[in-house]
């Protein structure tokens, strides 16, 4: 008992280290991100902080497994490395004996990781959408710089100007590319002015002196308009207008859609908490090093199947999108050749499944 609570702490200790330094990274690169696009004028700078937050949430069912499974290697390692694992293996502890510790310990952080996935993942998604729109539906033309490009929308709308950023005299020698499916608008216009336009705030652009180009972008065809003044309305989103948003959706939601794209979305939630559990078993046996080569020795192999194991999650994914895999196989595979590396490795030591003779 005594021994596997030490071992419990030896892996809690690094547990919270990666997971810090983790955050720290996936922080920073997300601040620069939305900071660039405030910068940029698509995002109001009030909301980079909670876009940060929300982010982090988000990104928890996969940086909890990552933390806890790198923790095991590490902290396991060093216990090789200062030869703890012979003095344990001399009072009877084997391979066997590091695993109850690890599998007791893996399972609370498996749930935590499950509800990152099933609930906070999807409403921090949705959180991030909201606000997206919101930044998109409150679009002011002071948000142009001049001489500077200004997309929104994902790309789907691009404004340019060459004298902006002062609401009373609006923008002159605009620039707008709007991408709508298969076709493309372009305005071209020596004036741009923003105006409301009724009394629940629908707002639209007035554009003075321009051509307005529609055509698609396969094939020929369109038109060319030149006009003295036409108002182009600013649409906003709604319930109705909104696209299916997958990662978005409720757990719930998901199970009573026949969707091959949701059926894949449920699935890779579901399979986070055993991704955890069966990662934290594999870190057992891939921790088993000389004491000579020190205990970051399996860390980059560790690394290395995380990253494929990953990958092939991700094609997976694809796969039961686009109907290449049957619902019934689905993602399932991927922690099945998890589970069977993890009883391979186990098998090697000769301390689980049976015991070699010395």
């Amino acid at each position: 008992m005594i021994l596997q609570r030490y071992i419990v702490w030896e892996i809690l200790k690094p547990t919270l280290a990666i997971l810090v330094v983790l955050i720290a990274i996936f922080a920073s690169y997300t601040a620069v991100t939305y900071l660039a696009e405030a910068v940029g004028g698509s995002l109001p700078p009030a909301t980079v902080g909670l876009l940060i937050v929300l982010k982090i949430g988000m990104a928890l069912e996969v940086l909890l497994p990552t933390t806890f499974y790198l923790s095991v290697v590490i902290a396991l390692g060093r216990l090789y490395k200062d030869s703890e694992m012979t003095a344990f293996a001399a009072s009877g502890v084997g391979m066997g004996g590091l695993l109850k510790p690890v599998v007791a310990l893996a399972l609370p952080v498996a749930l935590a990781a499950g509800a990152a996935s099933l609930y906070i993942r999807p409403a921090a998604y949705e959180q991030i959408y909201a606000l997206l729109d919101r930044a998109r539906d409150e679009f002011d033309i002071t948000r142009l710089v001049s001489a500077h490009f200004l997309v929104l929308d994902s790309g789907r709308v691009v404004f340019f100007a060459d004298e902006a950023g002062q609401k009373d005299r609006g923008a002159q020698q605009v620039f707008i590319r709007v991408a709508e499916g298969k076709n493309r608008q372009v305005i071209t216009a020596g004036e741009m002015s923003q105006v409301a336009v009724d009394a629940s705030g629908l707002r639209a652009l007035i554009f003075q002196n321009g051509t307005f180009f529609q055509f698609p972008v396969e094939g020929p065809g369109g038109r060319v308009t030149r006009f003295e003044r036409v108002e182009y309305p600013l649409t906003t989103s709604s319930a109705s207008e909104t696209r299916h948003r997958r990662k978005a959706a409720t757990t719930w939601a998901l199970f009573d859609s026949a969707r091959l794209e949701d059926i894949a979305e449920l699935q890779w939630r579901f399979s986070t908490p055993l991704s955890t559990l069966l990662l934290a078993i594999l870190g057992v046996p891939l921790s088993r090093s000389d004491p000579r080569k020190g205990k970051y020795a399996r860390l980059g192999l560790a690394i290395v199947i995380f990253a494929f194991y990953y990958q092939l999650f991700v094609i997976a994914k694809t796969w039961v999108e686009k109907a290449l895999v049957a619902p019934a196989v689905g993602i399932w595979w991927v922690p099945a050749l998890l589970a069977l590396l993890a009883a391979f490795f186990l098998w090697r030591t000769g301390d689980v499944f049976c015991r070699r003779p010395r």
